[in-house]
């Protein structure tokens, strides 16, 4: 039997944010892969939606509240040993540069860089991430590579997640373990379609898409099941680009 590199047979994976969007599409996607799934988010309602949706057994969640230390204790705590960690849990904070508070800069960067940099960091000195496991963090074009108007905060988010993948990638390699990120485009979850700005607009921007469509939650799942699995066994330090060709023009 030809042995398949992109399974995720007898690999436990935790990935954070799964309550909706693309969070749920990586669990989801990650079971059908073979997973065992650890998911958490803040919704329970959501969550166990997202629960009873993965294929295969021995699968458990936690409603966890990131910004909340005892349920991060308990989270880690309660972990099996991990092959893989999903950082999915992210906000996007539409405003103006000019109407940037230091409320609104210590919540985006607390929900988005600070604290699943400390859970990595308390995972990995609690030794529940096993040496040759993979860390990917879900990030965007948005910072490193494009910005677009009231999204200075967002992008900045995301720069400092790319920032951190490859400092991670470096210190942590002498334990085998490897991490990447993953950097969408415009991805068609709910977050697009309750937005703010009208059909009219959307339909508009997609045409600077090349592929002339928005990206899809399962699309970034696929990616990071690649990340995740033995067949990206020599890739670390590398941000993967999902964007239907935007970033070429």
């Amino acid at each position: 039997m030809i042995q398949n590199p992109f399974s995720l047979e007898n690999k436990t994976v935790l990935v954070t944010g799964a309550s909706s969007g693309i969070g749920r599409a990586i669990a989801i996607e990650c079971s059908k892969a073979g997973a065992t799934l650890v998911i958490t988010g803040r919704n329970p309602e959501r969550l166990n939606d997202t629960f009873k949706q993965l294929e295969g057994s021995n699968h458990s969640f936690f409603v966890t509240d990131l910004q909340i230390e005892d349920q991060t204790i308990l989270l880690v705590e309660n972990s099996p040993l991990l092959d893989g960690v999903v950082h999915s849990a992210g906000v996007i904070n539409t405003a103006p540069f000019q109407y940037i508070t230091e409320e609104k800069l210590n919540e985006i960067f607390s929900i988005n860089f600070i604290l699943p940099t400390l859970l990595s960091k308390t995972l990995i000195k609690q030794k529940k991430i096993k040496n040759g496991a993979s860390i990917v963090w879900i990030s965007s074009i948005a910072g490193s590579l494009c910005v677009s108007y009231g999204r200075s905060l967002y992008s900045a988010t995301k720069s400092a997640v790319n920032g951190m993948t490859k400092s991670m990638a470096l210190e942590l390699s002498s334990k085998g373990i490897r991490v990447n990120s993953v950097n969408p485009g415009v991805i068609d979850t709910n977050v697009v379609s309750e937005s703010f700005i009208t059909q009219e607009q959307w339909q508009e921007e997609v045409k600077k898409y090349p592929l002339k469509r928005y990206g899809k939650p399962q699309e970034v799942a696929y990616a990071t099941i690649y990340l995740l699995s033995d067949a990206s066994a020599w890739v670390t330090g590398t941000h993967l680009i999902i964007d239907g060709g935007f970033t070429l023009l």
